[in-house]
């Protein structure tokens, strides 16, 4: 008999300030699924839930979750709805995916489980310009955003002000003492972290358009770091995606600094939803590890969450 293939919806775009990186990934796995013979339904997402309800009649067999990032999508709001519905799809738990989102309560769970990570917290952006919240370097974020978006190295005065004029993300703000080094990316499948890659921004840090923009990073795959901090990164980032019940594919990032001897890691955070653009760096981890990019979404396809 001939196994036929999962009918698969592919939702993409929303309302967020990752719109247009979620459109790229989604289109690139649409395509993806149909060369391997997925019968695919390409959804783009809008505030309309009605019209999405519509559009999930007759129910699929998955839902490919992965193509979306950012608020409301990545931090277990749409999830939750799917639980409701009964649609298995890819990727973590409404649990898991706002816990991850949230960073000020990841941290906390990171430092109950003895994780490195960055002393952060939670001030308003009101207090932090009177000053004398934490001495420069330091690094300010939103509290629920993704992509880095929002996120600001501030070595000075100067630099707060400048943050100050654009900031768009509530009065409140996450802020870290800044911790110099390198940055490393793990990428965790299922219950194994498969890689780490370094990225080497030609300017500023790993921001939106380093991510993004062809030609503004250097990715080292695997990353170029002794053989037993390379362990111990995987270690990390795995234990990091338990702790928080992830499921599925995740990216976790790490400062390591090795201007201290011997050399620490700190992990940031857990992206339960990380991107699949062509520059994106799970499938980069994935291929070099002989994981293609349609393998990869293939795996994830084979392995959704399963509503109780």
């Amino acid at each position: 008999m001939i196994k036929m293939k999962k009918r698969v919806a592919v939702l993409m775009g929303g309302w967020n300030g990752e719109r247009d990186v979620s459109l790229s990934s989604g289109r690139g796995v649409v395509t993806a699924l149909q060369e391997r013979g997925y019968d695919v339904v390409p959804i783009e997402l809008t505030r309309n839930l009605p019209s999405l309800l519509e559009l999930l009649d007759p129910k699929p067999d998955v839902l490919f979750m992965c193509a979306l990032h950012g608020k409301w999508v990545e931090d277990g709001c749409l999830q939750g709805m799917l639980e409701i519905m009964g649609i298995p799809y890819t990727n973590s738990s409404p649990l898991a995916s706002a816990l991850a989102m949230d960073k000020p309560m990841a941290l906390r769970m990171f430092r109950e489980a003895e994780i490195p990570c960055p002393d952060g917290k939670v001030v308003k952006l009101t207090d932090l310009l009177k000053g004398d919240i934490l001495s420069f370097p330091y690094v300010i974020k939103p509290l629920r955003e993704g992509s880095s978006l929002g996120v600001h190295i501030i070595h000075n005065r100067k630099d707060l002000l400048k943050a100050e004029e654009t900031w768009q993300y509530g009065d409140q703000c996450l802020v870290e003492p800044y911790i110099p080094g390198r940055e490393i990316q793990v990428a965790i499948l299922g219950d194994r972290a498969i890689g780490a890659i370094e990225i080497r921004p030609k300017e500023g840090f790993y921001d939106y358009n380093a991510k993004y923009i062809d030609g503004y990073t250097e990715h080292i795959m695997p990353a170029g770091i002794p053989e037993k901090d390379y362990q111990k990164a995987l270690e990390l980032s795995l234990k990091a995606h338990r702790t928080l019940g992830c499921e599925g594919v995740t990216r976790v990032d790490l400062r390591y600094d090795d201007t201290q001897n011997p050399a620490k890691f700190y992990v940031l955070e857990v992206n339960t939803q990380p991107g699949l653009t062509p520059l994106s760096l799970v499938p980069e981890i994935a291929a070099y590890h002989g994981m293609n990019y349609g393998d990869l979404l293939e795996w994830m396809i084979e392995n959704p969450r399963c509503p109780h």
